[in-house]
């Protein structure tokens, strides 16, 4: 998928991560739990480099954290969504990071596509919850390799 269809499925994917976690799938054991937070702090200092004034507390759970960036994304949701729009219209606006300078258009993209696939993960997470699969820490994987 191009960076079009990650900027169009955006809300949607944040909406489907948000109601995962607030159904109370357990992210803890996976990389969600540390990916996440990090993915939306990084996010949010994307879109403050194309003058959005996104103030994120720090220490919390993924969910407090999608939930208050989805709440402040939603103050001004049409001012946001056009926001990304410039920022992926702009092929030469570049932005400092603690590795060097990057191009905030790919910086964005990047995160749509994190998006995408946590929504998609998460989706997974749903489904197998919904169908009785135990999860992975108690299901046998890997208890082989631990025995050898």
């Amino acid at each position: 998928m191009e960076a079009a269809g990650y900027y169009q499925q955006f809300e949607r994917n944040l909406q489907i991560i948000l109601s995962g976690l607030e159904a109370g799938l357990d992210v803890r054991t996976t990389a969600l739990n540390v990916s996440l937070p990090l993915e939306v702090y990084v996010l949010s200092e994307v879109l403050n480099q194309g003058g959005a004034q996104f103030r994120l507390s720090s220490d919390v759970t993924p969910l407090e954290q999608v939930r208050e960036f989805y709440a402040q994304f939603r103050a001004d949701e049409a001012g946001h969504e056009a926001l990304m729009q410039r920022i992926l219209d702009d092929k030469k606006a570049m932005m400092r990071t603690p590795e060097g300078r990057v191009l905030t258009k790919e910086m964005l993209i990047r995160r749509l596509e994190y998006f995408n696939e946590a929504a998609r993960q998460i989706n997974v997470m749903r489904n197998q919850f919904t169908l009785g699969s135990p999860p992975q820490s108690r299901s046998g994987i890997g208890l082989e390799l631990q025995k050898g």
